[in-house]
């Protein structure tokens, strides 16, 4: 299974930038985009940006990722409950 993850750009020299994710951060490329600036909310997989994403969209992916994470503390502590 493949995911692709929304994050912004904090950080661009040439193809390389430095990306922001919920407070994760980490170094892709931009080879694939080179018309992204910093700024710009892009589309991550497997380290490169594979597409400039809309803000709304990726606010949506991002809260639904806080809700994914939520819900999994929750089956945590559940389950040391047991």
């Amino acid at each position: 299974m493949c995911l692709a993850v929304p994050a912004r750009i904090v950080e661009l020299e040439d193809d390389k930038a430095l990306v922001d994710a919920l407070g994760n951060r980490w170094k892709i490329r931009t080879t694939l985009t080179p018309e992204v600036q910093k700024g710009d909310i892009v589309l991550i997989h497997a380290g490169f940006a594979i597409a400039k994403v809309d803000e709304e969209d990726a606010r949506e992916t991002w809260q639904l990722i806080a809700e994914l994470d939520e819900f999994q503390e929750e089956q945590d502590r559940t389950l040391k409950q047991d």
